[in-house]
């Protein structure tokens, strides 16, 4: 609700309240009252978002596993790195200035090519350079990182290669 700005629980539930028609594809009636979130909130751990959250990405691996048939197969594990700036009003986002006049995130993702899901993904400020994340993943050995020209750092590579992980990149110096 960070993004919506919403500042109290009726704020939020209000907010729900104008989302009703897609609430019902949730299979909500309606949207929950403000002493509902606020027992959830006080209540329940943190941890039980988090165990969904597996759950749910185990049974979209499974889902996409049955369908994940591209025509091309390679021995080791192909994935792709690369991230996306998403340009934010300033006067509204004040916590995400980028620019003088400009607010901005960056999400951070890694594309696992088996089942086209995403392997890892963080939302950073706009400032965030793609290299900077990157320096702080670690890859099995054997895997294939497909990546542009934002990732280039001659001694991040050299750390790749020794890690035994293959880089494909389209950076030019």
């Amino acid at each position: 609700m960070r993004l919506a700005r919403a500042h109290s629980l009726r704020e939020i539930c209000q907010g729900l309240a104008a989302c009703e028609g897609k609430l019902k594809h949730l299979g909500l009636a309606e949207a929950p009252n403000k002493s509902t979130l606020s027992y959830a909130n006080s209540n329940r751990p943190w941890e039980i978002y988090q165990e969904q959250f597996y759950a749910l990405r185990a049974r979209c691996e499974q889902e996409s596993g049955s369908r994940a048939g591209h025509g091309f197969r390679f021995r080791n594990k192909l994935v792709s790195m690369d991230s996306t700036t998403i340009g934010l009003c300033v006067s509204m986002f004040d916590w995400a200035h980028y620019q003088r006049a400009k607010g901005a995130v960056k999400i951070h993702l890694i594309l696992d090519h088996d089942g086209y899901l995403p392997q890892f993904a963080v939302v950073t400020d706009g400032k965030k350079h793609d290299v900077t994340v990157a320096r702080k993943l670690r890859w099995e050995a054997g895997t294939i990182v497909v990546i542009d020209k934002g990732y280039a750092d001659y001694a991040w590579w050299q750390g790749l290669d020794e890690q035994g992980v293959y880089f494909v990149t389209a950076c030019t110096s």
